[in-house]
């Protein structure tokens, strides 16, 4: 299908979300892999993921880009050759990428009752607190995680730890926005992030002004 969604960040950051509906064969169509990305390709036993790894190629392809461009580093975080950052997610039917001249984070998230299980493991007790406990707590503990994702995917360092190292203040969901602070290596910085829902997903994204 054609483009999910756009999102015009400023004038060098634009992210694109595509909604998986196609036949992987369909999808395969006119998509050419590095050897590494087909090794990666080829391993994969799930379809979704696989729909998912090469609707990502799309994307590219609707930023000007091949899988060629694309590179991936010792940490697993994705970069461009010519030196423009680039953030990935997927999550069930849906994928997206984002592109800037800053260092940037995305990710797309489901929401599931289950994340209140999880959310001790990823969100400190001052954190949880805050967030209340009504309608909305699954809404906004998908925010939260989609906010330490892309902050995780932004820095691209391993150690840093969601629990202990990225905190996200409270928000209102209408707002679109929330603001975390994240602390590596005894340095403190501070984010502002957006984001936004579309059927029963959270897309939320970082950039780093610096």
């Amino acid at each position: 299908m054609p483009i999910y969604k756009r999102i015009t960040v400023d004038e060098s950051t634009v992210a694109l979300i595509w909604k998986i509906e196609e036949e992987l064969s369909t999808l395969e169509e006119g998509i050419d892999l590095s050897p590494y990305c087909k090794e990666r390709y080829d391993g994969m036993k799930s379809l979704i993921h696989k729909k998912g790894f090469i609707s990502i190629r799309h994307l590219l392809k609707e930023f000007g880009y091949t899988d060629i461009d694309l590179y991936y580093d010792e940490k697993g975080k994705p970069h461009l050759k010519d030196g423009q950052h680039i953030s990935i997610t997927h999550s069930f039917e849906f994928t997206a990428v984002i592109i800037s001249n800053k260092r940037v984070g995305i990710d797309i998230e489901k929401q599931r009752d289950k994340i209140k299980l999880i959310a001790p493991k990823f969100t400190p007790l001052e954190e949880y607190k805050a967030l209340g406990n009504g309608k909305d707590l699954v809404r906004k503990l998908t925010i939260v995680w989609g906010a330490k994702e892309s902050l995780y995917k932004l820095y691209g360092k391993k150690g840093l730890l969601f629990l202990h190292d990225i905190f996200v203040e409270d928000f209102k969901i209408s707002t679109s926005k929330t603001t975390a602070r994240v602390t590596y290596q005894q340095e403190v910085t501070n984010y502002t992030l957006n984001f936004f829902e579309f059927e029963n997903f959270t897309c939320v994204y970082a950039l780093a002004y610096d």
